[in-house]
């Protein structure tokens, strides 16, 4: 590699992004300017040659509308029946989309995209189905009539008059693979629909008078064109980037529109969208929450909500900041994410408005330093007709708080009458503001200015003169009742929307408390069901409505692993309707939520959030919804419990692997010391062993008698090393199973001892041996024969690291209910960081090169002790050396035994 230059690291992203699109359908949109310019002839037409090429091409849904051209291009093509769904005592058919996945074509036809599914269909809206299609890997060909692309509907309202409710968002036709533009002269298309190949005679007449007018077809065509050449534009800017083709590249900007609860903010939104589109920009859209225009209705919120609903159909990245002053906000939002461009609405109030209140406009325009500000006029919009009456949102009334605010005035009243000799007029005017600030902060501001009016009117009623009349007699009495007026409105305004705040900041404080209690709780726990029950139990408290998670099993499926249930009918839906769980299993299929409020099987009880992470999904939380709709807090609320509940589980499961990764590494480096350990212990022996032996069957008459038995000693000797060898792992493989069990029984220490330098009588005689066993030792209650391997192991473990003829002291005492053991050496010592870890399995010190073993020796001997309830220690000895020492208690009283005992 030339000096300096570095790998070219793939980018994670890219390369996901690179995957999704080689596995993901291919788009074909055949677009055109209106009905009528020939879209499902044109894609029947492209069908036919797609078939006769040898690609599998299905219909999965096409509506001729009778045209005998376009029923004989259907004609020879294999085609999906549709599903037939009962709706209103009507058998009504839509695309079957299941009937299309389970048979997986390369190619399927669907016609009509902005159309809207009939209730009871799994996806609100037919595009949904073309994205669940391509998702499957299945290439769709689909039509749509520009008017019909979601950025483009405030245009062509104004265009034709005509406001269009199926639109299509406009992310749909930018991931098209393919935007073919099917158009014909104005002149051809009046003359289909005057011949009836596009609607029936009457539906044709009333088309050419108001939609198909010349004007209306010319100006679609125009945006019909220029729609496709910014595609056209934009595929060439992409192309020559992929190729490194050199040219002037737009440069990289951000539009950021502001969404309030406005009714033009629609207009506004897709103003920007077409504003970013033109610009290749990256849109945001950022609504601002005040004091002064919070959202405080239902009305309201629901508008907003559904502002940013539209803005993330379109694109955008969405944005909710709280504050006080707006323009700074909006200023400081366009700063931190580098934005170039900013969209507002223009207001619409008049020009003293602005004197009083001061122009938004104009503070953001003064104040932007080099960031452009778009101002869009918004036109009124029509009300969306709807088949199902619904009775208007008024909040139910209620006497009490005007009762409550009429009787403090009287309590006032009677107050100011009995101390009437003794306070100024003055001071009792001051009197009756205390009920209007009362009624503010107990019920709200309509309350409070009832009760501003009826003190006003007590008060010039019984204490201005003349008294028992509403006459004034003193006009300056006017301009104290107008000052008490506009003072006891403001008191009452302020105080309500103080009290709007007050109760909001206590919803977030709970909400935010509620997600860090159950972040703190779940810190340390690895228990993915003590996870899943504290999480729904404080997300069901949280949000207020019954909460569910749902886990895949080993098999992929979904099953329900915690609910806390606030309504009564909230577990039956789960438990007994498969139905719900089938949407769920949708929702974690997808990674999209579905259910309730959502346009994906919306007759659903509850709304399925995917608990995503950044590399799948993890599981899929439900929350119980009564409503249609829900609300933006409660959005984002959900999803943050939802985002917490992922990163929870996504943890358990990380620790886990974690597990398994060091599991798997240790298992590795043993396995890798237990292989290079004993092949090195076996090599050894077995090379004395087969000399020996080859060396007495070559030459057998040429070596003396001493001679031969040295290479016989050599071969006993080789044989007892690899005994000792085997019988350690086989010692350790059942201290790791848990099968060695103990024979327990009464034992003399010293005669263990003797025993284990019996067998070790020939490797000990080049040592000098010192056993030093206390008289008052006890007997042991004991496995003799474990024991007796353990003494055997730490003796052999002293010749070792000893020179020969060097010292080996062995010593036995008693400690109160113990008995304590110890092997003292001369040896080359242990140093102070190894002393902790020589009991471990195949660990081996520092130690001179001509020492071998396998480092099992007194980890066996750890586990023989402990298996006894005893404890076993290295450490220094002074002057050079190691002492190894083991406690094991007596186990009771000694046994008694008598003279007949002996003699047996």
């Amino acid at each position: 590699m030339p000096n300096g230059s570095q790998e070219k690291r793939p980018d994670p992203d890219a390369l996901l992004e690179r995957i999704h699109k080689e596995t993901r359908g291919k788009l074909t949109v055949f677009l055109g300017a209106a009905a009528g310019v020939g879209k499902t002839y044109t894609m029947l037409e492209a069908a036919h040659g797609r078939l006769k090429e040898g690609v599998d091409v299905v219909i999965g849904w096409v509506d001729t509308h009778g045209r005998e051209e376009t029923e004989r291009l259907v004609t020879g093509l294999p085609r999906i029946s549709p599903r037939q769904i009962e709706y209103r005592g009507k058998r009504l058919y839509e695309m079957d989309i299941d009937a299309i996945l389970d048979r997986k074509p390369e190619l399927v036809l669907v016609d009509e995209l902005a159309h809207t599914n009939i209730p009871g269909s799994r996806h609100v809206r037919r595009f949904q189905d073309v994205e669940e299609l391509l998702q499957a890997g299945i290439n769709v060909y689909t039509t749509l009539n520009i008017q019909h692309i979601e950025s483009l509907n405030d245009i062509v309202a104004q265009i034709t008059g005509v406001v269009v409710r199926e639109t299509v968002p406009d992310y749909i036709i930018e991931q098209a693979d393919s935007v073919q533009l099917i158009d014909i002269p104005p002149e051809e298309l009046i003359k289909r629909l005057k011949e009836g190949k596009v609607y029936v005679p009457g539906q044709a007449e009333q088309a050419l008078r108001n939609f198909f007018r010349p004007g209306n077809i010319n100006a679609l065509r125009e945006l019909a064109l220029r729609y496709t050449a910014s595609r056209v534009d934009k595929d060439m800017s992409d192309y020559m980037r992929e190729h490194r083709i050199e040219g002037p590249w737009p440069a990289a900007e951000r539009v950021m529109v502001c969404v309030s609860a406005s009714p033009f903010s629609a207009q506004l939104i897709r103003a920007a969208r077409r504003l970013a589109r033109g610009l290749q920009a990256e849109l945001i859209a950022v609504h601002i929450e005040t004091p002064a225009r919070r959202p405080l209705n239902e009305k309201d919120r629901d508008r907003v909500a559904g502002n940013m609903r539209l803005a993330e159909e379109l694109g955008a990245k969405t944005l909710t900041v709280v504050g006080n002053n707006l323009v700074q906000e909006i200023l400081d939002v366009a700063r931190a994410k580098n934005v170039s461009s900013i969209v507002v609405g223009k207001p619409r109030h008049s020009r003293l408005w602005d004197l009083w209140r001061g122009s938004v406009v104009d503070k953001l325009i003064r104040e932007s330093g080099g960031i452009n500000v778009y101002v869009i006029r918004g036109t009124a919009e029509e009300k969306a007709k709807s088949n199902v009456k619904t009775a208007p949102d008024i909040e139910p009334f209620s006497w009490k708080p005007y009762a409550g605010g009429l009787w403090m005035c009287l309590a006032v009243t009677v107050f100011g009458l009995l101390l009437k000799e003794y306070l100024e007029i003055v001071n009792i005017a001051l009197l009756y503001q205390l009920p209007v600030t009362l009624s503010a902060f107990w019920w709200g501001r309509w309350p409070s200015y009832f009760t501003a009016v009826c003190g006003v009117a007590v008060f010039d009623f019984l204490f201005v003169p003349p008294v028992f009349t509403f006459t004034v007699a003193d006009i300056r009495y006017c301009w104290s009742f107008l000052t008490f007026l506009i003072v006891a409105f403001v008191i009452g305004g302020r105080t309500e929307l103080l009290r709007a705040e007050a109760s909001a900041a206590r919803q977030r404080e709970r909400s935010t408390r509620a997600l860090y209690d159950f972040s703190r709780e779940i810190a340390a726990v690895i228990d993915l069901d003590v996870i899943a029950g504290e999480l729904v139990k404080q997300a069901a408290e949280t949000i207020g409505r019954s909460v569910v998670v749902m886990m895949p099993e080993q098999n992929g499926k979904l099953t329900l692993r915690a609910g806390h249930y606030l309504e009564p009918n909230a577990s039956f839906c789960l438990t007994d309707d498969p139905a719900e769980l089938a949407v769920a299993s949708w929702a974690f299929e997808h990674g999209q939520a579905a259910g309730r409020s959502t346009d994906t099987l919306p007759s659903a009880n509850y709304l399925y959030i995917p608990l995503k992470t950044t590399d799948n999904v993890v599981g899929v939380m439900g929350v119980h919804m009564t409503d249609k709709q829900v609300l933006l807090e409660e959005k984002r609320l959900i999803d943050a419990w939802a985002g917490l509940a992922a990163i929870a589980i996504e943890r358990v499961r990380l620790a886990d692997k974690a597990r398994e990764a060091a599991l798997l590494v240790e298992s590795d480096r043993l396995r890798t010391a237990l292989f290079n350990s004993i092949s090195h212990e076996l090599r050894t022996p077995l090379s004395t062993i087969v000399g020996s032996v080859s060396t007495l069957l070559d030459a057998e008459p040429v070596y003396s008698e001493t001679a031969r038995r040295e290479l016989l000693e050599n071969i006993q000797e080789g044989a007892a090393r690899m005994e000792r060898l085997v019988t350690n792992l086989l010692d350790t493989a059942r201290l790791e199973s848990g099968m060695m069990q103990l024979k327990i029984d009464w034992c003399d220490i010293e005669d263990i001892i003797g025993a284990a330098l019996q067998r070790l009588r020939d490797s000990t005689q080049r040592y000098s041996l010192e056993i030093n066993v206390a008289p008052d030792t006890p007997l042991l209650k004991a496995d003799c024969v474990l024991l007796e391997q353990v003494l055997i192991n730490l003796i052999d473990n002293a010749m070792k690291y000893s020179a020969r003829g060097s010292e080996i002291s062995i010593t036995a005492e008693a400690e109160e209910k113990w008995v304590k053991v110890s092997v003292l050496d001369r040896g080359v010592g242990i140093s102070e960081e190894d002393l902790g870890r020589v009991f471990d399995k195949f660990y081996r010190g520092q130690q001179p090169k001509y020492v071998s073993g396998t480092g099992l020796g007194l980890s066996i001997c750890k586990g023989i002790i402990e298996a006894h309830g005893g404890i076993i220690w290295a450490e220094r000895r002074e002057g050079g050396g190691t002492i190894i020492s083991f406690k094991i208690p007596t186990g009771g009283e000694e046994p008694i035994f008598s003279e007949k005992d002996g003699a047996k």
